[in-house]
C-alpha cells in the first residue's frame, strides 16, 4: 500500500488533501476549546487556592471537552449532526449558516480548514512520502493552532509550546530535521535569545514588549529546526511584524500602545525556514558574496 501511495502522486497528494481538511476541522476544535479549558482550570486552581466558597464554581459551568462534546451552535444550541460538520462542504451547502436557527456561522471556520489543507499539500510537495512530511504535518497544525489562539487570547499554551519543544528534540534523535546538538543548542538559544531581549526591554522602558509562550515558541522553533535556522527566524518574523504592524496602524486598524501578539509572526517565520529555509540561506550567503568565503 506505501509502494502504490509514493508511485502515484495524485493519490498521495488527494490523500493529503482530505487529511488536511479532516485535521483543519480538528484544529477548529481545538482553537476554540482549549483557551476555555484553560481558563476554567486557571479560576477552579484559583478558587481552591484562595478557600473561596464553592457557590460561584457551581454556576461557572464547565466547558466542552476537546475530543468527545458534540459540537452545538452557539446560540440556539442545535447539536451539529455529522452531515452538517463535514469540512467546507457542509460550510458551502447550509450557505454558512446554522441549520436550525439560521443564524451566519463564522467564515473562520472554513478558512482555517482551507488554510490547513493548503499548507498540508505544500508540505507533501516540498518533502514527499516521507517521515519529514509526517513530522512537518504535525509542526504545521500545531503552529496554526497557536497562532490563531494568540491572535484571539494573547496566549501561547504551554500545552502546546511545551510540547513542540519536546518532540522537537525527540525527532532530533533520528535526524529528521536536525541532529540533536544543533536541536539542544536550539532550544537554549532561541528561548534565552528573546529573554534576554525581553529583560532588556523592561529595563529600558519599563514595560514588558513579549510574554513568555514567545520564548517557549522560540525554542520549540530551535529544537526542531537547529540553531541554524534562528537568526533567519528571528529576522523574518521581525520583518514580517514591523510591516504588518506600521500597515494596520496606518489603516487605523490597531492603536500603536496596544499590544500586538508576536506569537504569529513567530510561528509564520518558523514555518517558512522548515519549508525553504535552507534555499534562502543559501541565495543570501551567494548574494552578498559570503558563500564564497
Amino acid at each position: 500500500m506505501l509502494d502504490l501511495i509514493s508511485a502515484s502522486a495524485p493519490l498521495f497528494l488527494t490523500g493529503v488533501f482530505v487529511f488536511g481538511l479532516l485535521i483543519g476541522s480538528f484544529l477548529n476544535v481545538v482553537i476554540l476549546r482549549l483557551p476555555a479549558r484553560l481558563e476554567y482550570d486557571w479560576r477552579s486552581q484559583c478558587r481552591e487556592l484562595l478557600e473561596l466558597d464553592t457557590g460561584s464554581a457551581e454556576k461557572d459551568k464547565k466547558p466542552p471537552g476537546i475530543m468527545w462534546s458534540r459540537s452545538k451552535c452557539p446560540k440556539c444550541g442545535h447539536v451539529i449532526k455529522s452531515h452538517e460538520n463535514i469540512p467546507l462542504v457542509s460550510y458551502l451547502l447550509l450557505k454558512g449558516r446554522c441549520a436550525s436557527c439560521k443564524e451566519p456561522i463564522s467564515i473562520r471556520y472554513p478558512l482555517i480548514e482551507a488554510t490547513t489543507t493548503l499548507l498540508f499539500l505544500l508540505v507533501a510537495m516540498q518533502f514527499g512520502p516521507t517521515m519529514q512530511t509526517l513530522a512537518a504535518f504535525g509542526f504545521t497544525a500545531l503552529l496554526i493552532t497557536l497562532t490563531v489562539i494568540d491572535i484571539d487570547h494573547q496566549l501561547l499554551p504551554d500545552d502546546l509550546t511545551l510540547f513542540l519543544v519536546w518532540s522537537g528534540l525527540f525527532l532530533s534523535l533520528f535526524n529528521v530535521f536536525t541532529d540533536p546538538v544543533s536541536s539542544i543548542i536550539g532550544a537554549l538559544a532561541g528561548y534565552l535569545s528573546l529573554w534576554v531581549v525581553y529583560h532588556l526591554f523592561r529595563l529600558l522602558t519599563g514595560k514588558e514588549g513579549m510574554g513568555y509562550g514567545d520564548f517557549k515558541l522560540l525554542a520549540a522553533l530551535g529544537a526542531w529546526l537547529g540553531w541554524q535556522m534562528l537568526p533567519l527566524v528571528i529576522l523574518l518574523s521581525s520583518l514580517v511584524g514591523a510591516v504588518i504592524g506600521l500597515v494596520m496602524i496606518g489603516m487605523k486598524r490597531h492603536k500603536s500602545s496596544q499590544p500586538m501578539p508576536f506569537g504569529p509572526f513567530i510561528a509564520l517565520a518558523g514555518w517558512v525556514a522548515m519549508m525553504w529555509g535552507d534555499r534562502i540561506i543559501d541565495i543570501y550567503l551567494r548574494s552578498s558574496g559570503l558563500g564564497s568565503l
